[in-house]
């Protein structure tokens, strides 16, 4: 190829069409960030032709076929009178970009996902056709809840189950519907039970649908046929893809239809046809070559009577099935929250399940968008896993860590050209080793050790020489690194992880021992720190302020939200620094919408957990600002208690990435903890996050355990009879107790407690 003259033939080729050269054209896109050695990851790319060649196909779909009947985002973005209309015009693709919402199901053994939409609408299988459901009156009447303003839709978590009910009402229809995922001692299967009112009479439709949360998903066959006599299912779906592969999972029902209708794309949508008479409850098959198959089961309601239907849709054995745990077997070892506030409470809860559903195999970041591993995402989440008490679901996802990493070069890879991953890594398994005291499983101690030097070494030779006057000197080379902070860069971001790595992994191997190689992690991390800190000087003489920017060659903008990790979760500046706080300032007096931090960059949306990163830094540093952060935050939660990787301003709902964004919850799971004690240096600071109004409601309140480098910590704030409340502590553990213990409340003044006391009076406020 390199003897091809291939640049000459594609440019050749392509004006003789009349198309701008394409060459000139990926060249000229390129000048917009820094040069890298990496332009965009592939992975990224590949998702991003996935994610826009659905987008396509909805554009040929979706447009031309408004009397369908389509699922809550669509409805509402072609709705010219809703908030979330988007105009189509010169549009390429149409994408959800309002409504990204969505709950997964399942249980903390079960490596499946299924989602449910805002309205009901259930998709058993990642990235496949939905089941809907409506209620159809005698009288005319009809409840299709996706074209409902309002209903009442919630997450239940009973003792061993976990539950998204969905409940709407027009005209007097009622629809309830119940999806979980439930153990049936032959594997997992997805349960929806759908119960449906008519006063005058009626049908409950249960409808399949040929599309999802994210647009279109084919059905090219639908076999139906009857069960058997021997236990079966009463009547089953079989869904088959365009080379007439049977999906991975059918959908049986519990009860026999009374009539059903099919339809495909020729013929229109069967919610169309459902008032002619329906065919014979037979055996059945239909194909439709564009993929675009609708079916409709109903069951016939008399008139002011409920009737239940139940659809089960068996699920995907897991490639590593892990030991069998309910619930409660799950959530025994988490940290117990204990406020007078439900919405804090309730959050907390479900934050925790979803957690623990998406550690199963692997560490995702969502059940749909973002079913795939990042070294970024998994810090943070198996970090907020530490910080509740879920050690092992950790350790099994640290033991992966090591296979992930080239043998060449000691790069923790997940996506290709993202220079953040080796210090993420780096730094978890140096935390879970400070918490545990012990080695991930996955491998023996030298090989652990062998990983850590080869994540050092790459660091080391990874970055861009020293002898230089140019402000990036020292650092890591340009990359795509978050993609929420902008085009390629020299991105403080990614330094100040492998800083915090390095820091960490020294710290580690001198507890093990290691001094000479403890001493060389030391000086790789003091050579890194001393060109942050001639950077971090340049900046304040190019910008006029004290302020740390996105990176060493970009003015103040929302990307500058990269570089306080400094602050949280790395503290490797100090609570008081004066550029990180004036950083945050920056951010919240310029990007702060409906109470929350917008990025302005590809998320475009309110960021639940970049909003909590500021929380955590205003709050170490004592300021009360903090609070208002985190109520900021659990009022952008779903009603079903989950947030999104971003939120539309005007709509609320979901604009970027998955609809139920696992960072997102580790995050709120680490405020709290951090809100009762955080370790800080070789001291404990306690209550720096409590609301007000939880000592004002004098019920009492607490947390934990919860692990610490000093062992595990439990507090419980307890009114006094006089006024005032008493603080109560326990360090649990054969570990070295903390040097200092500071009670730093907000509103009231901070007072050092004597380490071996376990209780202190909180001082009043003000005084």
């Amino acid at each position: 190829m390199r003897w091809l003259p291939w640049r000459w033939m594609v440019r050749r080729a392509a004006r003789s069409q009349g198309f701008m050269d394409p060459l000139a054209f990926m060249a000229r896109l390129r000048r917009f960030g820094q040069p890298s050695e990496v332009a965009e990851p592939i992975e990224l790319l590949r998702a991003g032709m996935i994610f826009h060649a659905r987008g396509l196909i909805n554009t040929r779909v979706i447009q031309h076929n408004l009397d369908w009947i389509w699922p809550y985002w669509i409805e509402q973005q072609f709705d010219p009178e809703s908030p979330a209309f988007l105009p189509r015009a010169f549009s390429i693709t149409h994408v959800n970009l309002t409504h990204r919402n969505w709950t997964a199901v399942g249980r903390p053994d079960c490596a499946s996902l299924p989602i449910v939409d805002p309205r009901g609408l259930v998709t058993p299988l990642t990235d496949s056709a939905s089941v809907d459901a409506w209620v159809l009156g005698d009288d005319g009447a009809s409840l299709i809840p996706s074209r409902l303003a309002t209903l009442e839709q919630r997450l239940e978590n009973p003792a061993d189950d976990l539950c998204v009910v969905t409940e709407a009402e027009a005209d007097g229809l009622r629809l309830a519907s119940r999806a979980r995922v439930v153990n049936s001692g032959h594997g997992h299967q997805l349960q929806c039970r759908y119960t449906a009112t008519a006063p005058a009479g009626g049908r409950l439709a249960v409808a399949l649908r040929p599309y999802n949360p994210e647009g279109i998903s084919f059905i090219h066959r639908l076999d139906q046929m009857p069960g058997g006599n021997d236990g079966t299912p009463a009547w089953h779906w079989r869904m088959y893809d365009e080379q007439h592969v049977v999906h991975p999972a059918a959908l049986d029902f519990d009860t026999r239809p009374d009539r059903i209708d099919q339809s495909d794309y020729e013929h229109g949508d069967v919610a169309n046809q459902l008032s002619a008479p329906g065919e014979a409850v037979t055996a059945h098959r239909n194909d439709c070559d564009t993929g675009l198959i609708t079916a409709a089961a109903q069951f016939d309601l008399a008139p002011g009577e409920s009737r239940t239907v139940t659809l089960s849709v068996p699920l995907p054995a897991a490639t590593e099935p892990p030991p069998p745990a309910s619930w409660a077997e799950a959530l025994a070892p988490a940290a117990r929250l204990d406020v007078p506030d439900s919405d804090y409470q309730r959050l907390y809860d479900t934050a925790l399940r979803t957690l623990l559903m998406h550690s199963v195999e692997d560490i995702y970041p969502g059940p749909y968008t973002y079913k795939r591993f990042w070294f970024r995402d998994a810090a943070f989440i198996i970090h907020g896993l530490f910080n509740a008490g879920l050690i092992e679901r950790g350790r099994r996802a640290l033991a992966r860590f090591p296979g992930r990493q080239t043998l060449a070069t000691g790069y923790f890879h997940s996506q290709e050209g993202e220079w953040d991953s080796n210090g993420q890594a780096l730094w978890i398994i140096a935390r879970h080793y400070a918490l545990t005291g012990e080695w991930p499983p996955g491998a023996d101690r030298a090989e652990w050790q062998r990983v850590i030097r080869r994540g050092v070494q790459w660091v080391a030779r990874k970055r861009l020489p020293t002898d230089s006057d140019r402000p990036e000197a020292g650092l890591l080379p340009a990359g795509f690194s978050a993609e929420h902070l902008g085009p390629n860069d020299y991105y403080y971001w990614d330094d100040q992880w492998a800083y915090g790595g390095l820091r960490a992994a020294a710290a580690l191997m001198r507890t093990e021992g290691a001094a000479a190689l403890a001493e060389w992690i030391d000086a790789e991390a003091d050579d890194l720190g001393a060109s942050l800190e001639r950077a971090y000087a340049a900046d304040r003489k190019r910008l006029g302020a004290v302020m740390m920017p996105a990176s060493p060659r970009r003015r103040m903008d929302a990307g500058a939200i990269g570089s306080i990790a400094a602050g949280f979760p790395l503290q490797t500046l100090a609570g008081d620094d004066e550029r990180l706080l004036g950083t945050v300032r920056y951010l919240l007096d310029a990007h702060r919408v409906n109470g929350g931090f917008f990025q302005e960059m590809i998320h475009s949306g309110v960021n639940a957990y970049l909003t909590l990163h500021l929380a955590q830094v205003l709050l170490r540093a004592g300021d009360a600002d903090g609070l208002a952060l985190m109520d900021a935050v659990a009022r952008l939660a779903s009603p079903t208690g989950q947030w999104p990787e971003a939120i539309h301003p005007r709509t609320d709902g979901g604009c970027m990435g998955d609809g139920q964004h696992v960072w997102a919850a580790a995050e709120w799971v680490s405020m709290l903890r951090n809100a009762f004690c955080r370790e800080e240096d070789d001291g404990l600071v306690i209550g720096a996050g409590v609301q007000p109004r939880w000592l004002a409601a004098r019920t009492g309140f607490g947390f934990g355990p919860t692990p610490t480098v000093f062992g595990a910590v439990s507090l419980r704030f307890e009114p006094l009879d006089a006024g005032g409340h008493r603080v109560r502590w326990t360090i649990d553990g054969d570990r070295a107790g903390p040097a200092w213990i500071r009670l730093a409340v907000p509103g009231h003044p901070a007072v050092d407690c004597a380490t071996g006391a376990g209780e202190a009076e909180l001082p009043e406020a003000g005084v």
